[in-house]
């Protein structure tokens, strides 16, 4: 099988390309920056004009480019989002229209971002959406574009929470570091659960989500609460768990933080990692079969 890979060499696209390598297929990749690769494409989706890709006929394309994991600080920052995330899958439909035979699959990946949920548990895919960042606005206008796009191929959107592999991104790569340095502090007991979900797990199941359509959340169903992931990542490295703070001082501390910027922990931060957020993926475990490994139990892997 041939497969188009955006968003390489990226955390995501690479749990897909090693996990695919192993399995013979025929791989092609594209993303901004060089890799060192055969059949990889260096393109800016985010330019005027959409990319040029060889005429292949690709059986899967997974669309894993995006932008992610900062909060824009003004609104050239903010529409770069949009540049990104939207634009750039309309220009890679685009470049895909102009190929002599369409793709079999087209592959999105989304993001439970387009939920705009602070807190909640179980939230499933029949939620209605209001994103309230850019991040989350400009996938979901990127969904709404593919969910609309007269096309041939098979067409499968999977909503993801926050990434575990290994140099974890984002929040996980964060918190991993916070460790490190021990500078890492649990609220109260720790007890708020999120949702994760393995970028190999994910891999794997490529194959079957390309015998699909639809939306799906896809998480590791355990949702480990944050002193959970403490404990194990503490336990891994070997390494002493800082004391919990007090949910009274870590309020006063992000009033603090509320007003100087330079402070990273604000009554944002404390909201999130006082509340559950978590989300279903039931109805990809009961139509599509998907049995994703526990993140707590895979926690040493990704060192």
């Amino acid at each position: 099988m041939k497969f188009l890979v955006t968003g390489h060499p990226g955390f995501l696209s690479n749990s897909f390309v090693r996990y695919f390598d192993t399995k013979g297929y025929d791989i092609y990749t594209a993303g901004l920056l060089k890799a060192n690769r055969r059949n990889h494409i260096v393109f800016d989706l985010s330019s005027d004009i959409p990319p040029c890709l060889p005429d292949i006929k690709f059986d899967i394309v997974i669309h894993a480019a995006g932008k992610a994991h900062t909060v824009p600080k003004n609104k050239d920052e903010e529409k770069l989002f949009y540049k990104v995330n939207f634009d750039g899958t309309v220009n890679l439909i685009k470049a895909l229209e102009n190929l002599t035979v369409a793709p079999k699959v087209f592959i999105f990946v989304s993001t439970v971002a387009v939920y705009g949920m602070e807190t909640g548990e179980n939230i499933d895919e029949s939620i209605e959406l209001y994103p309230d960042s850019a991040y989350g606005k400009s996938k979901k206008l990127a969904e709404d574009y593919i969910l609309n796009w007269k096309t041939t191929a098979k067409k499968m959107i999977i909503r993801l929470p926050l990434l575990v592999g290994k140099n974890p991104p984002g929040n996980l790569g964060k918190m991993i570091s916070s460790i490190k340095n021990r500078t890492y502090f649990n609220i109260g007991n720790g007890s708020a659960k999120r949702s994760m979900v393995l970028a190999e797990d994910i891999a794997r199941f490529i194959p079957t989500l390309a015998q699909h359509e639809g939306i799906y959340n896809l998480t590791d169903g355990y949702h480990p609460s944050f002193a959970e992931l403490q404990s194990r990542i503490c336990e891994v490295l070997k390494k002493r768990k800082n004391p919990n703070i007090p949910y009274p001082i870590a309020k006063v501390l992000a009033r603090i933080g509320d007003k100087w910027d330079k402070i990273p922990f604000n009554s944002n931060v404390l909201n999130k990692m006082t509340s559950n957020l978590t989300f279903s993926d039931e109805k990809a475990r009961i139509e599509l079969g998907w049995n994703p490994g526990n993140v707590l139990d895979e926690i040493p892997t990704i060192f």
